[in-house]
């Protein structure tokens, strides 16, 4: 007998992988009530999975692969990039029926965040799960708790107890303007007047331009350039609109949504109608419930009021991934797939969503497209301070009286904006430094208070605006532990596609943990992290480290 006719005879038959569980498919089915299933929506089939059983299992991820058509490693590998799902294996144990997610970033931590958890922990002795978790952008109302859906402000033992016994899950809707106030205000009338020509889409374009509004999500490139660029681009084009707002410190997005959401409408339908898009994503973070709530209402109004005159919108859920708020990652989640960067080029503007030319946008940059297009360029250009142009939303949060979003003249130092619009300091606090760009965006000492906050003004000391998320520090906090923390958030949040921010991030987190920190090698860390990594959390990431070894020395020696 030849070798191949002996293995033939010896080969063992079985089924490969794991089998599906009919019960569990027939299950997911009803669940999902979709008559078509599509591989960019996995990652909203496992939000509906993780909403109804409080986890995913494996019998649900063999039944979603083999109603998509996809592999089981396929689904396995996208459930378990994103934090908001929970990914039981075998005969793990299921988490409790409820969890209440705590915010440990910089202003919920100085707010006592890491207490308000552990007596929480104490409390409810597992009953219900207690995570501590990044941002969740209610900065101006540290601590903050979410107790499923429903976030607390201002939490402590008291009020979230309240919401778990009273079974609070959902968020109340805030009140805002909606599309009957928004239209009897004006509202939309500069689409329909471009639907009907009677203003030129050229006209809007060269306003945008001219006011040099930049993107505000915060890499600041000029809108109208954008435009101009995807233009020029075949069709169709798609417009990708980014909600991720995860900058720590940073809840402009989210207080403009909460607020008066068909401004941002209306921009999006001027900018889809100036551009020539055929169809609009709208990617909006997990931990907007609220948003998404009001969002889904007012869309289906807006559906319904232009029906066929407006492109079509979809409005996608992010899944707890700050990596998601960079463009590229954004595409590929929206894509169904890990939110991880690609490498550029090609750009989104050329091969972006689904392989077409994309034009990307954080949500508040469009916000101001009606107001620059009815009432000109020079009207926002005649807003600024210090040589600077334009109007900023910034989110300040930390030691001030009046914490929120302040819209403020661009340019504006920060001491400016602590006196004329937070308030001033709180009672029995003293300035002692400040995130001028949220997390990403260093540290700057009390004594650089006179330093314009606006794009490119923060470089030369190594530091950025970003988001303009403002935190401000007092004497009674360490710059070394808001760097610390800032550095475990960036750990917890690199995606592990590139080396130097992957071990870079968790190299440096445990460094600067000690007592005494080793400046030459965290020096060394710092540089190959901004100069490798290939996408800006990882560039960014040790700005905050950089920060502390060059304006705040004294405290790496006590």
């Amino acid at each position: 007998m030849d070798i191949k006719r002996k293995l033939q005879k010896n080969k063992k038959l079985r089924n490969r992988g794991r089998k599906v569980n009919f019960e569990v498919r027939d299950k997911l089915v009803e669940l999902l009530e979709v008559s078509r299933y599509r591989r960019d929506h996995l990652i909203e089939y496992l939000h509906v999975i993780q909403d109804s059983q409080g986890h995913i299992n494996e019998d649900y991820i063999t039944a979603l692969a083999n109603l998509l058509k996809i592999s089981q490693t396929e689904v396995y590998e996208v459930a378990t990039f994103y934090h908001h799902f929970d990914i039981i294996k075998g005969d793990e144990k299921v988490p409790p029926n409820l969890t209440v997610r705590v915010c440990d970033s910089v202003t919920c931590e100085i707010n006592g965040a890491n207490q308000l958890a552990e007596n929480l922990n104490d409390y409810f002795k597992g009953t219900v799960r207690i995570q501590k978790v990044p941002c969740i952008g209610r900065c101006q109302s540290a601590p903050v708790a979410v107790v499923k859906f429903n976030p607390i402000d201002n939490a402590n033992l008291k009020n979230v107890k309240q919401a778990v016994d009273a079974k609070e899950y959902n968020p109340s809707i805030p009140k805002y303007i909606n599309m009957n106030e928004y239209i009897d205000n004006g509202g939309y009338k500069l689409y329909s007047s471009l639907k009907k020509n009677k203003i030129k889409s050229e006209e809007v374009l060269t306003e945008l331009e001219n006011s040099n509004l930049r993107g505000l999500g915060g890499a600041g490139f000029p809108a109208g350039k954008k435009w101009r660029i995807l233009k020029d681009q075949p069709s169709p084009r798609l417009l990708a609109i980014n909600i991720d707002e995860g900058e720590p410190g940073t809840f402009k997005d989210r207080f403009y949504l909460e607020t008066d959401p068909h401004r941002f409408f209306e921009g999006m339908l001027v900018a889809s109608e100036v551009v020539g898009i055929d169809k609009i994503y709208i990617y909006l973070r997990d931990e907007y419930a609220a948003v998404r709530s009001l969002m889904e209402y007012e869309l289906d109004e807006l559906r319904n009021k232009f029906k066929d005159q407006i492109p079509d919108i979809e409005l996608r859920r992010g899944a707890g991934a700050y990596i998601c708020g960079e463009e590229s990652a954004m595409i590929e989640s929206i894509e169904g797939k890990k939110g991880m960067p690609r490498l550029r080029p090609p750009f989104v503007a050329q091969v972006g969503l689904f392989g077409r030319p994309t034009l990307e946008h954080n949500m508040e940059t469009l916000y101001w497209v009606r107001d620059i297009a009815e009432k000109g360029a020079a009207w926002f250009t005649s807003f600024g301070r210090n040589g600077r142009k334009g109007l900023r939303s910034f989110s300040v949060s930390g030691r001030i009286k009046n914490p929120g979003v302040h819209l403020a003249p661009a340019g504006i130092t920060v001491k400016e904006l602590i006196d004329e619009y937070a308030g001033g300091m709180l009672d029995g606090h003293d300035f002692y430094a400040y995130f001028p760009g949220g997390a990403s965006g260093g540290i700057l000492p009390a004594s650089m208070d006179n330093i314009p906050l606006d794009f490119d003004t923060l470089n030369e000391y190594d530091c950025f605006i970003g988001s303009a998320a403002i935190i401000i520090l007092s004497s009674h906090d360490k710059v070394v532990q808001a760097a610390s923390t800032t550095m475990s958030f960036f750990e917890h949040e690199s995606c592990g596609k590139c080396t130097p921010c992957r071990v870079g991030t968790s190299k440096a987190t445990k460094l600067m943990k000690e007592s005494k920190w080793n400046i030459p090698l965290l020096n060394d860390l710092a540089t190959v992290m901004s100069d490798s990594s290939i996408c800006g959390l990882g560039q960014a990431a040790s700005n905050p480290l950089k920060s502390v070894i060059k304006y705040f020395p004294e405290e790496l020696k006590k």
